[in-house]
């Protein structure tokens, strides 16, 4: 499942985003900072049309959605990487996430306070990116020390050592340890220390209801730091979100439409944080479910597979595979078998946004 951390600023809105995300979370949005204590987690579906039509088409008893788990952290503030506000605390908790959703206040309002004094969305994301990247020197600066020793007899040392030496390199300069290129072996010896500047980040610029759909000059602020960093970036509103879990199901595309945007934050989210870390969707449907499945961008039908059962990746014979958009214009998997749609793919097919695929293996 993947997990994604939601950090920022106290007062950014990161709470109020993160109980509208998760409906059911406990999460305190309190105007004040460090009301969240503790990390609060959440699971959450992924939202996703094509699921409920491909359910319909094979009248599938359940339908089972692919599903992010979103971790509310504390706000960080100044400091952070060395102890203030709790900071060591909550550092520790991002390391667990696959990917940094990282909100930055874009809206005005006299009533919540910021704890800078004033809105500033690239300095506000300047001071967490520093403390992120400060506690990560601190982390190779301490490995690199206890690897001194191991260096001069181990070759496997020596290739972590030289590739920290290039991270905190770039750490020292400010920068973030994704930009340093390593290769396979250099990235499997890293990982154990979970870098947090080398998480996959997106910005979440949060807006008032009023700029939810053009946005303002604080989000293209936000615009430019992102494409310096190769980050990703969604426009959200936690008050727009708050306000559509009060709302029925049959009223929430009617309210967005009037807001002049196609789908919540929470589609916006997840879409952008799928893009950002290369995943892709494929189904498999049938009269007992219609399920999604999350894989990597580039998996072969093995591979993808395996996702369900290490038995049916050790054990491929073949994958029947179509594309659900013509699965749902030839009306049945029956039906687009007589119209010779659907293949047989073998070990090298690389999987496709989409497909629906039924696999054939040895136990």
């Amino acid at each position: 499942m993947l997990k994604a951390g939601i950090v920022g600023l106290p007062n950014v809105g990161k709470s109020t985003l993160f109980n509208a995300l998760v409906a059911n979370a406990q999460a305190e949005a309190a105007n004040y900072p460090f009301c969240t204590i503790e990390p609060n987690s959440g699971v959450v579906a992924v939202p996703d049309p094509r699921l409920q039509q491909l359910s319909d088409l094979s009248s599938s008893k359940e339908l089972i959605p692919t599903r992010v788990e979103f971790v509310d952290i504390a706000g960080l503030v100044k400091g952070a990487s060395q102890g203030e506000g709790l900071g060591n605390k909550f550092l520790a908790n991002i390391r667990e996430v696959d990917a940094i959703v990282h909100v930055v206040r874009c809206f005005e309002n006299d009533d919540v306070i910021h704890v800078s004094g004033s809105v500033g969305p690239a300095r506000d994301a300047e001071v967490i990116n520093l403390e992120l990247g400060l506690a990560d020197l601190s982390q190779v600066e301490k490995r690199r020390e206890r690897l001194k020793k191991q260096v001069r007899t181990s070759k496997e040392a020596q290739v972590e050592d030289e590739a920290l030496e290039r991270i905190q390199a770039v750490l020292e300069q400010g920068g973030a340890a994704r930009s340093v290129s390593l290769t396979d072996e250099e990235a499997a010896m890293i990982k154990p220390l979970g870098l947090l500047t080398a998480k996959p980040i997106i910005y979440a610029t949060n807006v008032s209801e009023d700029d939810l759909s053009s946005g303002n000059a604080y989000c293209e602020e936000v615009a430019v730091l992102a494409q310096k960093e190769g980050a990703g970036t969604v426009r959200i509103s936690a008050q727009v979100e708050a306000e559509l879990i009060e709302l029925p199901e049959e009223d929430r595309a009617e309210f967005l439409e009037g807001l002049g945007v196609e789908e919540g934050g929470l589609q916006s989210l997840i879409r952008a944080t799928y893009s950002l870390l290369g995943l892709r969707t494929y189904f498999t449907t049938g009269e007992k479910e219609t399920r999604a499945w999350t894989i990597k961008a580039g998996m072969t039908a093995p591979q993808a597979a395996g996702v369900i059962h290490t038995d049916f990746e050790r054990g491929f014979i073949r994958a029947q595979t179509i594309g659900y958009k013509e699965l749902l214009e030839a009306g049945s998997l029956s039906e687009a078998r007589n119209k010779g749609w659907l293949r047989a793919e073998g070990k090298e097919y690389v999987v496709e946004e989409g497909d629906v695929m039924e696999f054939l293996f040895n136990v």
